[in-house]
């Protein structure tokens, strides 16, 4: 294997960083992988290798960890960081459940000591330490990550060389082999038959492509907590097809917003071609066979951590000196890192414009503005924070006096206990970044203004009296779609952030009163554990295939993929099937229309004399029972087809059917008792608790699944998953979902393939030999149904079934053929084993009988 300090660009480029050994049988006890690339079970890890109990390696750039060292001893001393998203999200795991934690240190360790640290962090932490040499760090993390790709994430293009650095090859070798280094620590403490690796953040995006490389099976789940832009944006990324391609090798993709995952899917659809669907609920991506499931859910927060610190006795002494400065004044807050994108300057703007157009508040308002340290540095950090500091002295000169300023920087680091206090006594706060991935400074706001027995008693507010709050947000944060009792602005405009303040503090209690109850309702069960329990249930059900199929790895460098198909999915051998039609007696034959008789593609619909030369030939064989099934309706397909006279049509997915050209068409029963309600109201309402803004209206005859005060996209996006839901668990029932707001009537293709089938068996010829080619997922039903067993058990022979779809794709069926041109080589391979069946039927009848028999 590789080394795990790579820094060369020909070794880059030459892809050898790839080439590591591939995943064994069975791997018994956690294994480590040393540099020099043999493998060996040398001990070190023999605290994480139980038999009995899974592991969650948890992955991001920084460990969970608090670091100094003692100055007189020269001893290391390390604490878990309490306020780490990545320590809270374990309240989310099961008790059984192993975390490991990988990263970096935020403090440089000698070379000589790491092992001495290692070993102490994983013992004491079960911490797994990466230690990037300081060039390395440098270039990998205050180079292309926070210079380059977290600016570019947050829509700002290096256009200027003096505001964002520019793209730089030997920034971006630095984090791939910075990537590389995280993925070999997290191979020396996986078992991937069993371990779940979750990786954290836009720094180790291009970890999963290492990790999959070496172990092709790995349970692999990733989270971006930034913006994914848009692809106007991202299709500027020089490297945006290699990022794209190591995404895709996760088997489950996290996002705050339906927003973000949605400018990844356009992103893989523009630059990779690849298209995504709903599957039962959830967006998943076929990607060479897998498929690659994206899940939606803002990252709550840590509720007890909350608490407590509102019941700490320094924030009851806070809030009582906040209440003496403050007496009588309206507190509008806003917590904020300093740097470019959290809009603080534009926020202190809208509060001068406040003061000017309303002087009855002058002197009763006051925005407290505290300001985090900056974590990144640079001239841009710089000029905002200048102008920040000059636009709240202007405002200061001109609408202060003694013993009032309008605005109040505290520009420091301040506990949280303080911030607690100053969310406790502030009527609204404030948060209008231009570009922010989540922001959790709402929520914990709210939370605060819920308050304790012990704030109360500071505040001097009775324990059950009505709680308020007000936010003003951002349109252009994660967290805005989830709170929609907040004033929802544009950063950008003045005017509008003043107007919003304005509606703000002068609302009435009661309205603020509803939408505090309705914010606190949502924080408050959607809190850190809820997200990391609902991310892990996902990633298990995306994993849950894994050891049911083969892959196959291919590809170099960054472009390395697993092909994954199912063992018993294949091309169907137009010469076997030959072979067992020419030995069968009683036949029944299913196939689709558009896309599998007639190419999507093709201008003119009608089938072509071809096809109607085929058709007339099977359908001559006595043996034989052909059906066209397709959504079209009667009257189209009866034109076409009005050559074909032994052909049956379903028509309208089989709402209309009609066995032969000299017979009636027959209209399918519709269940008086409406008895599949109780089937399809259950699954509807799991999509209207899962999609905000939805709801159901039930009629005598129909149940209405509306979506329009939903996200218009995320709306659309489930109405489609709901549509292919319904289908499949009413297979079996007399119905069938329409398109539009989901009404829910009629018959599906399965029950076409069930009634043939059973009116076969009823009439004394049960069939031997049944072959259904469809292209779509309303074909699904029908390859369902004639691998059904109830009626196969009732048989005395099992028949040879062929289900056969279109193309390389998860299906249903076990067979596939490549296009339409392959169909019509099949059903010319019917044609010609039909033709010499009849011109033999005259004069070998009875042996024909006798081996039938």
């Amino acid at each position: 294997m590789a080394s795990s300090s790579y820094i060369s660009l020909m070794d880059l480029a030459s892809g050898d960083m790839f080439n590591s050994p591939q995943t064994p049988e069975r791997i018994s006890r956690v294994m480590t992988v040393p540099v020099d690339g043999g493998i060996t079970d040398d001990g070190d890890f023999d605290s994480l290798s139980s038999e009995c109990c899974e592991k969650t390696i948890i992955v991001a750039n920084f460990l969970p960890l608090q670091a100094q060292k003692d100055i007189k001893s020269g001893q290391w001393l390390f604490s878990f960081d309490e306020d780490s998203l990545l320590l809270q999200m374990k309240d989310g795991f099961s008790s059984d459940t192993i975390v490991v934690y990988v990263g970096s240190l935020k403090v440089d360790v000698d070379p000589k000591e790491q092992d001495e640290v290692s070993k102490t962090l994983l013992e004491e932490f079960n911490c797994v330490p990466t230690f990037l040499p300081p060039d390395l760090q440098k270039k990998f993390y205050h180079g292309f990550c926070k210079q380059y790709l977290w600016p570019l994430f947050h829509y700002m293009l290096p256009m200027c060389a003096d505001y964002g650095n520019r793209f730089d090859r030997l920034h971006w070798q630095a984090y791939l082999s910075a990537n590389k280094i995280f993925a070999d620590k997290i191979i020396e403490v996986t078992n991937p038959e069993k371990d779940y690796v979750w990786v954290h953040d836009y720094h180790l995006m291009a970890l999963p492509t290492f990790l999959r490389k070496h172990f092709h099976r790995v349970k692999l789940g990733f989270f971006l907590h930034s913006p994914f832009p848009s692809s106007e944006i991202y299709r500027t990324l020089p490297v945006r097809e290699e990022i794209l391609k190591a995404l895709l090798n996760a088997d489950l993709i996290g996002f705050h917003t339906f927003d973000y995952a949605r400018h990844f899917l356009t992103c893989c659809s523009r630059i990779l071609g690849l298209d995504h669907e709903s599957k039962r609920g959830h967006i998943g991506l076929d990607y060479f066979g897998r498929t690659v499931y994206m899940k939606i859910l803002p990252v709550g927060i840590h509720m007890g951590q909350l608490q407590s610190s509102l019941n700490h006795p320094s924030s009851s002494t806070k809030v009582k000196e906040i209440v003496a400065k403050f007496n009588g004044k309206r507190i509008i807050i806003g917590v904020d890192d300093m740097d470019i994108f959290k809009g603080i300057s534009l926020k202190v703007l809208a509060m001068e414009q406040l003061l000017q157009q309303h002087p009855e508040l002058q002197g009763k308002v006051v925005l407290i503005q505290i300001v985090n340290p900056a974590r990144s540095t640079g001239k841009d950090v710089q000029e905002a924070k200048r102008e920040i500091y000059e636009s709240t002295e202007r405002i200061n000169d001109v609408f202060g006096f003694p013993g009032y300023e309008p605005v109040v920087l505290i520009d420091r680091c301040v506990p949280f206990y303080e911030k607690a206090a100053y969310y406790a006594c502030a009527e609204c706060c404030i948060v209008n970044a231009v570009r922010d991935g989540m922001n959790l400074v709402p929520y914990k706001y709210i939370v605060c203004r819920q308050g304790t027995s012990r704030m109360d008693e500071a505040l001097q507010i009775a324990p059950k009296s009505p709680r308020t709050s007000m936010l003003v947000v951002s349109e252009f944060i994660g967290c805005s779609p989830s709170l929609s009792g907040a004033i929802r602005v544009n950063p950008w405009s003045i005017d509008a952030l003043a107007d919003a303040l304005n509606m703000a503090i002068t609302m009435p209690g009661v309205e603020k009163q509803i939408r505090h109850e309705k914010h606190y309702r949502y924080v408050s069960s959607h809190d850190v554990a809820y997200w990391s329990q609902s991310f892990m249930q996902d990633l298990e059900r995306a994993c849950k295939e894994h050891y049911n199929r083969h892959c196959w790895g291919f590809g170099f460098g960054l472009s390395f993929r697993i092909l994954s198909i199912s063992p018993s999915f294949r091309k169907l051998s137009i010469d076997h099937i030959l072979s067992v039609h020419r030995r069968t007696c009683r036949r029944a034959i299913f196939l689709d229309y558009d896309g599998t008789v007639v190419p999507h593609s093709s201008i003119i619909k009608s089938p072509g004399p071809e096809v109607i030369l085929f058709m007339n030939s099977i359908c001559s064989d006595p043996k034989n029972t052909v059906f066209i099934v397709s959504g079209r309706g009667k009257n189209s397909l009866s034109d076409w087809f009005a050559q074909c006279e032994n052909l049956g049509i379903a028509a309208e997915h089989g709402y209309f059917i009609r066995w032969n050209r000299r017979s009636e068409w027959e209209t399918f029963p519709i269940a008086i008792d409406f008895g599949w309600k109780r089937i399809a109201e259950p699954v509807m309402q799991l999509y209207t608790e899962a999609t905000d803004g939805s709801f159901i209206e039930s009629k005598e005859s129909a149940l209405v699944w509306h979506h329009q005060d939903a996200d218009p996209d995320f709306g659309s996006s489930q109405a489609k998953e709901l549509l292919d839901h319904l289908e499949n668990v009413l297979a079996n029932e007399p119905v069938v979902v329409k398109r539009g707001h989901q009404i829910v009537e009629g018959v599906t293709k399965g029950l076409v393939a069930k009634k043939v089938l059973s009116t076969m068996i009823s009439n004394g010829e049960p069939p031997d030999f049944v072959l259904c080619v469809g292209d779509d997922r309303s074909d699904e039903d029908m390859f369902e149904s004639i691998s059904n067993t109830a009626y196969i058990s009732s048989l005395p022979v099992s028949p040879e079934i062929f289900a056969c779809t279109i193309g390389q794709k998860p299906s249903k069926a076990r067979y596939y053929l490549d296009d339409t041109v392959d169909v019509l080589k099949l059903l010319s391979g019917l044609t010609g084993a039909s033709s010499s069946t009849t011109s033999t039927s005259n004069t070998e009848t009875e042996v024909s009988f006798e081996s039938c028999a």
